[in-house]
């Protein structure tokens, strides 16, 4: 595959890192700002991906199911017709919260259970991160019998069979760590995790596939923009962080930066037309 045009987009927007693989062959590996392989860098949103891939995990052990009432393990919500939502309408963001809950807004557990919903639960998309901590909760109640949390069930049964080391993880005020952002882990080791995931896609076709209200957007994923393979997915974070799989041409690329004139699908039609000619 050829590089050289991504790159260049890339390079014009504040990069960090830019890595190609495609199949077992490592294409591109490039650092700037003062990054390096062993440097790690945040996901923000991008850490979004980890847990409709974790949630999959979880449902194929029966420890939940996507489409039961959160009521299971959310008894505060019981009595409360607005709040009929599912994990599923919380990874796709279509549980009714508003808009909010990112970056340092995140509230723990306890405070994410007293938000009110904006919107009636399946009526439309709003992109956030209460839906995330709402999830948190739920699942942390799903695994509390095991002992486990959130964030060590997504090690053990996801980042650990990956080959991927979370460098830190940011802390909430009450000790637990937040579920949409708060990563930091390097460039090889995100590569990793899409290599994985890759690897697995049949198994987790559920998070690629687009919830109704957004035809863009799965469990945690976005999906292919106009122009690029129908297969295409990828996890996206503030300032450009990204993490393509583009299954049809066995690639996997990381891109680290900090530019808000980044955009994905430029980025995405630069490296697939430069494969083109190649």
């Amino acid at each position: 595959m050829q590089t050289d045009a991504a790159l260049a987009y890339a390079s014009k927007h504040e990069p960090h890192a830019l890595l190609v693989q495609t199949g077992s062959d490592l294409r591109l590996e490039f650092y700037a700002a003062g990054y390096s392989a062993s440097k790690p860098h945040p996901l923000y949103s991008g850490a979004k991906s980890f847990w409709g891939i974790a949630a999959l995990e979880a449902q194929r052990e029966g420890l939940i199911s996507l489409d039961e009432p959160v009521t299971s393990r959310l008894p505060e919500f019981a009595g409360d017709a607005r709040r009929s939502i599912t994990p599923r309408m919380l990874l796709q963001m279509t549980a009714g919260y508003g808009f909010g809950g990112l970056g340092n807004a995140v509230p723990t557990y306890d405070r994410v259970l007293d938000i009110q919903l904006k919107n009636p639960p399946a009526a439309t998309f709003t992109y956030g991160g209460i839906p995330l901590q709402v999830f948190g909760a739920y699942f942390s109640r799903a695994l509390a019998s095991l002992g486990l949390t959130p964030h060590t069930f997504l090690r053990e049964r996801v980042l650990e069979k990956a080959g991927v080391e979370i460098a830190t993880w940011r802390e909430l005020s009450d000790g637990t760590h937040p579920l949409p952002t708060g990563a930091q882990l390097t460039a090889r080791a995100w590569l990793n995790y899409g290599r994985y995931v890759l690897g697995r896609r049949e198994d987790f076709a559920e998070a690629f596939r687009a919830a109704a209200q957004n035809e863009r957007y799965g469990l945690g994923w976005w999906l292919a923009p106009a122009g690029t393979p129908a297969d295409c997915f990828y996890a996206s974070g503030a300032a450009g962080q990204g993490l393509y799989v583009i299954p049809s041409a066995d690639t996997v690329v990381v891109r680290f930066g900090k530019s808000t004139s980044y955009k994905h699908d430029v980025f995405l039609k630069r490296l697939l037309a430069a494969a083109a000619t190649n």
